[in-house]
C-alpha cells in the first residue's frame, strides 16, 4: 500500500458488481494509484440481520480511508429497512450532493445540445430526514426539517463550487410561496451568501416553474441549488433530458469524507448479463479521482470515455436500437483510448495533480457566520395540540376547547389537515380524524410550560385525547408559526 491511497469500494447489488469492475479496470489501467478496500453492504447485508445494511467492519473502513466509490445497492422492499444512502450520508455528514448533467449531442440523442448544467443538492436534511409517525388512524406526518446552519452550509458550498469550477450563475430552486417558513428559510439564507459573491450572478425560481424552464431551456441555467427532495427529483430530470440517466454521476461531499456513486439503481433484471452501462459509475469515479488530488488521471479517463463515446461504441441503453456492445467491451474500448482526446464533444482538464497537499477542492468546512449571529429573543406564545377526534363537529369541538382554555389560554383555531374548520369553518371541507387545536397566550409572549401542562390536563380530564404538541414561539416579536389555510 505504500504510496498508494487507500479506498473503500462497495460492489453493490443487480448490476452493481459488473459496473464495479469495469470502473476499477479503466481506472487502474489508467494508473491510478488507490488501494482498494472491498466491504459487503446491501441486500445480503440487510438480510443477514443488519438493519441498516452495512456493518460494524465497513464503518470504520470508510472512517479510516475517508472516500467511498459505491455501486448501486438493492433495499430490500418492507420490513422497514432504511437507505442506506441516506444513512450513510448523514451518518458521515455528506452534506452536499453535487450531479452534473451534460449533454454529449450528436452521439447521445438530446433535444438539448448545449446543455451543461450542475445541480447541488443538500444532502441531510429536509423530508429525508425521514421522520414520520401515524398520529391517528387517517394521519400519518412526515417532518420537513431545514435548518439555518444547514441551508447555510450548502448555499455556501453552491457559490464556492462555481466559483472554483469557472461558473457564472447560481440559481436556487424553493417552494417558499407555500412553505413560507422552511423553504422560506432556505431562499433567505440563499439571499444572505450570495451577498458574499459578487462575482457570480443569483437568483430564485419557484421549483415548479423552474424545472419547467430548466426542461425546455437548460441553457438558462448553470449551477442549480436545491434543498434535498426537490434536488433528488429535479437531478434525475436533468440527466434524463441531457441524454441518459444512465451516464450521470454523483459526489457526495462533507467536511470530513466523501462518497461517489451512480445516480441510477441496481437494475436487478439487467443483473449478470454483461448489459449495463458503467458510465454513471465512471463518472463518479472521475469525480472521486479530483477529490483525491488524482487529476490528470481523471483527465486522462474522462477524455478516453468521451473518444469512446464519440467512436460510436454504445451500450445497448445509448445505442436505442442500434449496434451495441456489452459492459466489459466498453470498458475493454475505453483503456484502448486512454491518452485518445474527442475530436468533436469538448475535452477535459481538471489541470496537475494535487497528491500531497489539501485534497480535492470542495472538501474544506464551509464557515457559518450567517447563523452564528443570528439570536433572536425568544418567547412561549402558547401550543398546538393535536387531538384524536371522531365524535364532536368542528362547532362541538370548539366551544368544548374554549371553555378548557383557562385563564393563561384562549383558543385561536382549530385546523383539520391544515384548514381552517372552527370559528367559521365550511361544511363543504373534508375533516379526517385528527385536528389541531391552537391556544394563544392571552397576552403576547406570556405562556409558561406548567400552563401548557396544565391545559392538557384539563383536556385529559374532559375525555379528549392528545396525539401531539408544538410550542408556538415569538421570535423578536414576530410569529414563528404559520396561520392556517383560510385563517
Amino acid at each position: 500500500m505504500s504510496g498508494k491511497i487507500p479506498i473503500t469500494v462497495a460492489r453493490g447489488d443487480g448490476i452493481g458488481p459488473e459496473i464495479m469492475d469495469a470502473t476499477l479496470h479503466i481506472i487502474l489501467e489508467a494508473g491510478a494509484p488507490i488501494e482498494p478496500e472491498f466491504i459487503e453492504i446491501g441486500e445480503k447485508v440487510y438480510l443477514a440481520g443488519h438493519s441498516a445494511g452495512i456493518t460494524d467492519d465497513a464503518w470504520e473502513s470508510l472512517r479510516r480511508t475517508k472516500v467511498f466509490l459505491k455501486a448501486p445497492i438493492t433495499t430490500p422492499q418492507g420490513g422497514g429497512f432504511k437507505s442506506l444512502n441516506v444513512t450513510t450520508r448523514k451518518t458521515l455528514g455528506l452534506y452536499a450532493n453535487v450531479r452534473p448533467a451534460v449533454s454529449y449531442h450528436p452521439f447521445v440523442p438530446t433535444k438539448h445540445p448545449g446543455m451543461d448544467v450542475v445541480i447541488i443538492r443538500e444532502n441531510e436534511e429536509d423530508l429525508y430526514a425521514g421522520i414520520e409517525h401515524q398520529q391517528t388512524p387517517d394521519v400519518v406526518q412526515s417532518l420537513k426539517i431545514i435548518s439555518r446552519p444547514g441551508s447555510e452550509r450548502i448555499a455556501r458550498f453552491a457559490f464556492e463550487y462555481a466559483r472554483q469550477y469557472g461558473r457564472k450563475k447560481v440559481t436556487a430552486f424553493t417552494k417558499d410561496n407555500i412553505m413560507k417558513m422552511s423553504d422560506g428559510l432556505f431562499h433567505e439564507i440563499f439571499r444572505e451568501v450570495a451577498k458574499e459573491y459578487p462575482d457570480i450572478e443569483a437568483e430564485h425560481w419557484i421549483v415548479d416553474i423552474g424545472m419547467a424552464k430548466m426542461a425546455d431551456t437548460p441553457e438558462n441555467f448553470d449551477v442549480i441549488l436545491m434543498p434535498n427532495l426537490y434536488g433528488d427529483i429535479g437531478s434525475d430530470i436533468t440527466a434524463q433530458i441531457a441524454g441518459s440517466v444512465g451516464l450521470a454521476g454523483s459526489a457526495n461531499i462533507g467536511d470530513h469524507a466523501a462518497m461517489f456513486e451512480a445516480i441510477h439503481g441496481s437494475a436487478p433484471r439487467r443483473a449478470g448479463q454483461n448489459l449495463a452501462n458503467p458510465s454513471g459509475l465512471l463518472h463518479g469515479a472521475i469525480m472521486m479521482l479530483v477529490h483525491i488530488g488524482l487529476n490528470e488521471t481523471a483527465t486522462l479517463v474522462h477524455n478516453a470515455w468521451l473518444k469512446t463515446i464519440e467512436d460510436g461504441v454504445h451500450t445497448y441503453d445509448i445505442a436505442r436500437g442500434g449496434p451495441s456492445v456489452g459492459t466489459k467491451e466498453f470498458a475493454e474500448a475505453v483503456v484502448q483510448r486512454l491518452g485518445e482526446k474527442p475530436q468533436q464533444l469538448k475535452a477535459v482538464d481538471y489541470g496537475k495533480n494535487t497528491v500531497g497537499g489539501e485534497g480535492g477542492p470542495l472538501q474544506k468546512p464551509m464557515p457559518l457566520t450567517l447563523s452564528k449571529s443570528y439570536n433572536p429573543k425568544r418567547e412561549l406564545n402558547g401550543v398546538d395540540v393535536y387531538m384524536y377526534n371522531t365524535e364532536l363537529s368542528p362547532e362541538e369541538l370548539g366551544k368544548k376547547l374554549e371553555e378548557l382554555a383557562g385563564p393563561e389560554f384562549k383558543l385561536t383555531v382549530i385546523s383539520n389537515r391544515g384548514v381552517k374548520v372552527y370559528p367559521e369553518g365550511f361544511p363543504e371541507t373534508f375533516l379526517s380524524d385528527n385536528w389541531r387545536c391552537r391556544f394563544e397566550a392571552r397576552e403576547p409572549g406570556t405562556a409558561t410550560r406548567a400552563g401548557i401542562r396544565a391545559l392538557l390536563e384539563r383536556l385529559e380530564n374532559a375525555g379528549l385525547e392528545w396525539v401531539k404538541l408544538d410550542n408556538l414561539y415569538l421570535f423578536d416579536g414576530q410569529l414563528a408559526y404559520s396561520l392556517d389555510q383560510g385563517q
